[in-house]
């Protein structure tokens, strides 16, 4: 499968869905208005676009349509983050991780996870 590209909208949408595991769209709105405003037929909308992307699906249940994610969130995260790292850092991941360590402000905290991460790896 290749790297599926999802707008602000359409992520905060996935998330939604990703967490609650399936949803009306009026759910998803509701959830969605508890950080920012976002009209509900924008979120309509939105359930279309996603829906011919293979990324969300539906079922009917009673009067209304109840939407579930195809895509994992794992599954999107991978090809997302390997978009990232081919297009943007020539397919290199430690220039990746040193343009977040210079350029972005990490907490000490953020750099001690990522150390047990690496140290992690190196005993494997």
């Amino acid at each position: 499968m290749g790297t599926m590209q999802l707008g602000h909208v359409q992520l905060r949408i996935m998330q939604v869905l990703w967490e609650k595991r399936k949803a009306t769209a009026r759910e998803i709105t509701d959830a969605i208005n508890a950080s920012e405003p976002i009209a509900h037929s924008t979120v309509q909308t939105m359930l279309r676009v996603l829906e011919d992307k293979r990324a969300v699906a539906h079922k009917p249940e009673g009067r209304t349509f109840v939407f579930f994610p195809l895509v994992a969130e794992s599954e999107f995260k991978q090809g997302s983050t390997q978009n990232l790292i081919e297009r943007v850092f020539g397919g290199s991941a430690s220039s990746l991780v040193a343009h977040l360590l210079v350029s972005e402000n990490v907490s000490k905290k953020e750099i001690g996870e990522i150390r047990k991460l690496i140290n992690r790896q190196n005993k494997r």
